[in-house]
């Protein structure tokens, strides 16, 4: 997605089998995206989402990952410590091959933090709770991740006590409810309006022209956007602290969903 919006991108884990060799090839066309990824002896695991036509639920089957040995280990930790040197935000998401310290994503995110590096951290169960307490820039759990770590089943209680554990920041995805966001400055949700797709059309759909992503600047003719996705001002700042209830902006871009 980061590479589809302009920016260069470095991709780093463990990859390693016939699954690894293929999503090493396709890693290969995307001109945008670098390959640092790791060699590890065993398959890189795979998701299966198989989709409901009808209703649009997704079901996802997903295999174990490879077990990942000290050397291996040591190995990633080199890679990742010598990206840190240039990079400009880190992304730390997903679950945890066997082998990986449980606390892998707090020495992570300290190891980027010492280099003056923001981290945004996208993880489940033990490995979320200890990676909190690493203050991470950004948290994005979903709404059952946020349940399972906090107790509680409201999304606003629930994030309120994600940030208490030590995130800056938590955005959280609330399926078809739309998205939370719980900073410093306040709270602010945005929900789908009514009548409006599960996903936005791609840029292709004629009926949906093509929003800008850089929403810093206007984006002149590009208003399909607008008209029925509710976006915040700007991807990245605090947001308005005065109103719960989110409001169109012009040059909103459906990516952001």
């Amino acid at each position: 997605m980061l590479a589809a919006l302009g920016h260069r991108t470095v991709a780093t884990g463990f990859a390693g089998g016939g699954t690894g060799e293929a999503l090493r090839a396709l890693l290969a066309q995307e001109t945008a995206v670098t390959d640092a990824l790791v060699p590890v002896g065993g398959a890189t695991c795979r998701t299966v989402a198989v989709v409901d036509a009808g209703t649009g639920d997704t079901t996802q089957l997903n295999e174990p990952g490879p077990t990942v040995s000290p050397t291996e280990w040591a190995a990633f930790l080199g890679t990742y410590r010598e990206l840190l040197g240039e990079a400009r935000a880190v992304a730390l998401c997903g679950s945890l091959p066997p082998g990986v310290p449980v606390d892998v994503y707090a020495r992570l995110t300290r190891a980027a933090h010492a280099a003056g590096v923001p981290v945004l951290l996208d993880t489940s169960g033990e490995p979320l709770r200890r990676g909190l307490a690493a203050r991470p820039d950004l948290a994005k759990p979903n709404a059952d991740e946020l349940a399972a770590l906090t107790g509680s089943t409201e999304p606003l209680r629930a994030a309120r006590d994600a940030r208490r554990r030590g995130a800056h920041a938590v955005a959280a995805s609330l399926g078809p409810d739309g998205m939370l966001a719980v900073t410093a400055d306040g709270a602010w949700q945005a929900t789908r309006p009514a009548g409006s797709p599960a996903t936005p059309p791609g840029p292709a759909t004629p009926r949906w022209p093509a929003c800008c992503p850089d929403w810093s600047r206007s984006c002149p003719g590009r208003t399909g956007c607008a008209a029925r996705w509710h976006c915040p001002p700007r991807p990245y700042g605090p947001p308005p602290r005065a109103s719960s209830t989110p409001r169109p902006i012009r040059n909103c871009c459906p990516t952001w969903w």
